[in-house]
């Protein structure tokens, strides 16, 4: 189960991140929920919402991804167009039926790298 979760959330970040924003409607449960503030929640509303976010057009750099049971979590580096560090983000996705019913992150700036002797990734 942890291997058919993992692989559907990696090969859908892949083509997420090659630009095609149309897989999040295969990807994403009907009673999609989604805990980031600022974020909306329910399927329709939060692709329409992460289509024209910044992470859309951001380069995508997939760093690690850990799966257990129905959860899988991923940690990358996203980098806005102008935006030469970027941020660290981890998402949690939790599958259901074979789609992410539920989704958490984190996002962090990623600091000067002075300030970061051993890295954020």
């Amino acid at each position: 189960m942890d291997k058919t979760n993992k692989q559907l959330v990696v090969d859908g970040f892949r083509e997420f991140a090659s630009g095609n924003t149309e897989v999040l409607r295969t990807l994403l449960h009907e009673n999609f929920i989604e805990h980031s503030p600022g974020n909306p929640s329910g399927r329709d509303a939060f692709i329409e919402f992460v289509a024209t976010a910044p992470v859309a057009g951001a380069h995508l750099d997939l760093k690690r991804v850990v799966a257990e049971d129905d959860l899988v979590v991923m940690h990358y580096s996203m980098t806005p167009e102008g935006d030469e560090r970027g941020v660290a983000v981890v998402d949690i996705w939790r599958i259901e039926d074979g789609q992410i019913a539920e989704h958490w992150d984190v996002v962090q700036p990623v600091p000067e790298t002075g300030q970061i002797p051993n890295g954020m990734f």
